[in-house]
Formats: C-alpha cells, sequence, structure tokens
C-alpha cells in the first residue's frame, strides 16, 4: 500500500538552510517501510530525491540515478550542514519526515516501535534505530472525541538536540474516497511544559490531493 500526495511548505527552517520553499511537490511513499519519492526536491523541477530506507539518491526525469549517499544520517554530525543543506541533505530530512508524518495511522500498527499511553489521548513512541525519524522518543496527542492527531511533538536530532518541536494540525479535510487526513501544519518551538509557542514558525505545511494505493 502506498501514499500520494503534494505538498506546499515554507518556514524558517528552509531559510536557515539555505533552501528553496516548496511550492508546489509530490511525494509518493509506501506505508510499510521507510520508502519516499519527492518531486522536485530543489530548484530544479526534474530532479526527484528518493529515500531508500537510510540511504538517499536523486534522479533524472527519466529515473537515472544523479547523486547518491549510503547512511544519509551519519553526515549531520557537524561541518557545514550547520549552515546550509544540499539536496541530498534535504532530501533525507524532507522523505523521512514526510514518511512519518503522512503514514499515520499506519505508522501506529508497526510492532518494532515501542508505544506507550502515559495519559488518555497521548501516546509515546520509542523508535529503533533502523527507522529514520525525527528522534527517538516522540508524543502524539489525539483528540479524544474524533480520534484525530492534533499535536506531533519530538526533537529534530539531525538539526539540533536543542530543536524541540510542537507539530500542531490546524485543519483536517477529506479527500474523494472519504478520508480525513490533516491538511494542514504548523511546526514551532515547544516549550518547557510541552505547549507550543506561535513563534517562530519553522515549517508550514499544506497537503493536497492526498490519495492512498493499494
Amino acid at each position: 500500500m502506498s501514499v500520494e500526495t503534494s505538498v506546499s511548505a515554507s518556514g524558517l527552517a528552509f531559510i536557515l538552510k539555505r533552501r528553496p520553499f516548496f511550492s508546489h511537490s509530490k511525494m509518493t511513499m509506501d506505508a510499510h517501510r521507510p520508502s519516499c519519492r519527492f518531486t522536485p526536491i530543489g530548484r530544479d523541477p526534474a530532479i526527484t530525491g528518493v529515500l531508500d530506507g537510510g540511504d538517499v539518491r536523486l534522479e533524472d526525469a527519466q529515473g537515472q540515478v544523479i547523486k547518491e549517499r549510503r547512511n544519509a544520517r551519519s553526515y549531520f554530525k557537524a561541518g557545514r550542514r550547520l549552515f546550509y543543506w544540499d539536496d541530498l541533505d534535504m532530501t533525507y530530512f524532507a522523505n523521512y519526515a514526510s514518511w512519518n508524518y503522512f503514514t499515520l495511522p499506519a505508522l501506529l500498527l508497526r510492532g518494532d516501535i515501542d508505544w506507550s499511553e502515559p495519559e488518555p489521548g497521548r501516546l509515546s513512541a520509542v523508535f529503533p534505530d533502523h527507522i529514520p525519524t525525527h528522534s527517538r522518543v516522540q508524543q502524539f496527542r489525539f483528540d479524544r472525541k474524533t480520534g484525530l492527531l492534533i499535536q506531533h511533538d519530538y526533537t529534530a536530532d539531525i538539526i539540533s538536540p536543542l530543536a524541540t518541536a510542537a507539530n500542531v494540525v490546524h485543519r483536517h479535510s477529506e479527500n474523494a474516497d472519504g478520508l480525513t487526513y490533516p491538511s494542514e501544519r504548523v511546526v514551532t518551538p515547544r516549550s518547557f511544559k510541552g505547549n507550543p509557542l506561535r513563534k517562530p514558525v519553522l515549517i508550514h505545511l499544506y497537503l493536497h490531493d492526498y490519495r492512498v494505493i493499494r
């Protein structure tokens, strides 16, 4: 089963890494393994960024591999990535983040994620090392009446161990098949009490044309 959607994204996180905004990109991802295609990933509209497990690559419009990088996460230790990301860096970040965000609720059904419910409506997740994700420990908050996701808390470790974030769902939409999905998300820093701050807006996401393909 795969998920296909279009996304627009902007925010301070792109500016800090000297990246262009995603004015309108298409994503296709496998719901059951870390695999995602993101087109375009940068300024060239013909270039697709591909995540395959922990590896990344760039493909041209004919599907030919232009560049690739094994074990992409290991490259974020320090150095110039503190100041700017290239297309392969962005491929890793954008694709693993999208795969985590947009494969819910399938992500919740994985047997290799250790889930607990500290309180009604809040799930705590401990991710294994082989899943590319923001941080090993994350929190998911759901509306207790509707069951819909309202907030996703994590630390974007590849940016900084201090990059605690609240990914808040501002709007849900329904697609042509009657599937409800989070169509607008705003990512801001998180307070010490776990509440989302109003500013700065790190990433603002809009989803369009969300489809599940069996």
